[in-house]
């Protein structure tokens, strides 16, 4: 199936590993030129090189996007390098876990700056663009907490929600220019931050990360973790041409966890 995004420039964050860099490399096997960032650099740098094998263009970008005009500079050097911004793919790290009164106001201002205000102005930067252009795909990666949130994941389930919220109501202003907004919510995957999870529950239960693993297995209908790939194939769909009547909803690729029916 070709997905027409030959030729369109997509701009993903946190793309150095993980969700983030499952869905720039999905992105580069349809024939779409990327600009990725993240904080660590050497890690960039290697996924780059990786992803210039599929063909396309990569611009990288050593970025912390809770720094201020972080996330407007990554928007500007992507329309600056391609001459447009066709596809923004919003995806940041998870937050830590824990129950309610190990968080401080601290921590969930950090958090609501990472998950949901990134969100927000890494939007606002690539908008104006898209509706010059009369097209565009708004990709929030979230978790399936946003719609059923998970026990201590306190922060967390707090911002996703509020990203959600966030894409839904910009997809009702944006839908007559031809430009999509859409939530991908991730349920158990096979990254780093699945085995941090797992790690901190194991410790709390006493119990071991492979015993951790197995219950997040035992809770998933298919009885295994999703792999990466399948979260970036969703996500490529979203940016393509054959998703051009899909917009203001949450799509979540967890196997079927999530329990709501709507």
């Amino acid at each position: 199936m070709d997905l027409g995004l030959k030729g369109r420039v997509a701009a993903v964050s946190a793309a150095s590993k993980g969700l983030g860099r499952a869905s720039a490399e999905e992105l580069a096997l349809e024939g779409a030129d990327l600009a990725i960032c993240a904080r660590n650099e050497e890690r960039l740098r290697a996924t780059q090189k990786e992803l210039e094998q599929h063909g396309g263009r990569v611009l990288a970008m050593p970025l912390d996007l809770t720094a201020p005009g972080s996330c407007e500079r990554f928007i500007e050097e992507t329309v600056s390098t391609y001459g447009r911004i066709d596809v923004l793919v919003s995806n940041v790290g998870g937050p830590k876990a824990g129950p309610f009164e190990t968080h401080s106001d601290e921590d969930f201002r950090e958090t609501l700056e990472r998950n949901l205000m990134t969100a927000v102005r890494l939007a606002r930067a690539a908008v104006p663009h898209m509706k010059q252009a009369g097209w565009g795909r708004l990709i929030f990666i979230t978790s399936i907490t946003s719609k059923q949130p998970i026990e201590g994941l306190m922060t967390g389930n707090t911002a996703r929600a509020g990203v959600a919220a966030f894409s839904k109501t910009l997809s009702l202003e944006l839908a007559p220019l031809g430009i999509t907004s859409n939530v991908v919510g991730p349920g158990s995957i096979l990254t780093d931050r699945t085995y941090d999870l797992a790690t901190q529950f194991a410790k709390a239960s006493g119990g071991t990360v492979e015993d951790a693993i197995k219950r997040l297995e035992h809770d998933i209908p298919m009885k295994r973790i999703g792999r990466p790939p399948e979260l970036g194939a969703t996500v490529a769909f979203l940016a393509s041409e054959r998703a051009s009547f899909i917009t203001g909803t949450m799509i979540a690729v967890d196997g079927g966890t999530t329990r709501s029916s709507v």
